[in-house]
């Protein structure tokens, strides 16, 4: 089950959602048939629901290649922390929940 809070980004809305966005955004680079990225998503779904400071959303890399791209995404799970329209830092891989508070907290 995943969060209503977790934003479907894509190409078309990602400026104005995350470039844009008055709050830190955090960006899980995903796609369906990548094991690591279902791992990872109860956790995405977690830190959205537990910070109602940043904005949390996903990109399919199959249905949005431009985003990806943009931003050197080579493997998945890839998570991009975005502040003010900027890369802040990033992971990539299924990490563990406190990787990705700390990451988070590189926003604050």
């Amino acid at each position: 089950m995943s969060s209503e809070k977790v934003v479907a980004f894509t190409d078309a809305n990602f400026e104005r959602e995350v470039l844009q966005s008055e709050v830190p955004v955090l960006v899980d680079f995903w796609a369906t048939w990548c094991a690591p990225c279902k791992a990872i998503a109860p956790l995405i779904d977690a830190v959205a629901d537990e910070h109602a400071d940043i904005k949390v959303g996903k990109v399919n890399v199959d249905e949005n290649p431009a985003t990806p791209g943009k931003y050197g995404v080579r493997g998945i799970p890839t998570l991009i922390l975005f502040k003010g329209g900027v890369v802040v830092d990033q992971v990539v891989g299924a990490v563990p929940k406190s990787q990705l508070e700390a990451l988070i907290a590189k926003a604050q």
